[in-house]
């Protein structure tokens, strides 16, 4: 239990998705304007990378490996996360048509979001079990989530201030990502 643990903060904090190994950058900097659209589209990444990992493990471990198919991972993972997506974004419009128009094309983006296809392919890379690949998938999609509100904290703070003309809009939420990027860099001194 102690190891699964370990691989949630592992893949929250110290190798966030997006702050450390810059995938998903897309939906981070597009979607991060307002919390609760970045809440809600975290909530969906939650949702799609976890059980992307559990069936693009079993569908690894029992199919694409014994039959000598491993050339075929990418394109069965993608097809997968695709799938996903698609119950999503149907669950989204029916229960939630305002939130299912604020996240926009950043929902269906979520199908190519690298982030999703970079944890199913690091899970069969780190040769993770079932349970490792789900818990891999879900604290690095936490990670995501927290990587994306806080942005949307801080852009909140920004827009308040009186930001000099040159670094109005994108620049300062590069740089204010960039600082993010540095202060998580100071979770891999943790040792356990």
């Amino acid at each position: 239990m102690k190891e699964l643990i370990l691989i949630i903060i592992a893949g929250a904090l110290i190798n966030n998705v997006v702050l450390n190994q810059f995938l998903g950058i897309c939906s981070f900097l597009g979607v991060s304007r307002q919390i609760k659209p970045s809440l809600c589209l975290g909530g969906a990444v939650i949702f799609v990378i976890t059980i992307a990992s559990a069936v693009a493990n079993l569908l690894y471990t029992f199919l694409l490996e014994p039959f000598g198919l491993d050339y075929m991972k990418t394109i069965v993972f993608i097809l997968i996360i695709a799938a996903l997506v698609q119950i999503v974004e149907m669950f989204l419009k029916k229960t939630s048509p305002t939130l299912y128009k604020s996240l926009g094309i950043y929902l269906p983006l979520i199908t190519t979001n690298c982030a999703v296809l970079g944890v199913a392919l690091t899970n069969v890379q780190n040769g993770y079990d079932f349970w490792q690949s789900v818990f891999a998938g879900f604290g690095t999609a936490v990670g995501y989530t927290l990587a994306i509100v806080l942005l949307a904290g801080i852009r909140s703070r920004i827009r308040e201030e009186d930001i000099p003309k040159p670094f109005r809009g994108a620049p300062v939420v590069l740089i204010a990502a960039a600082l993010m990027s540095i202060a998580f860099m100071g979770f891999s001194g943790i040792t356990w």
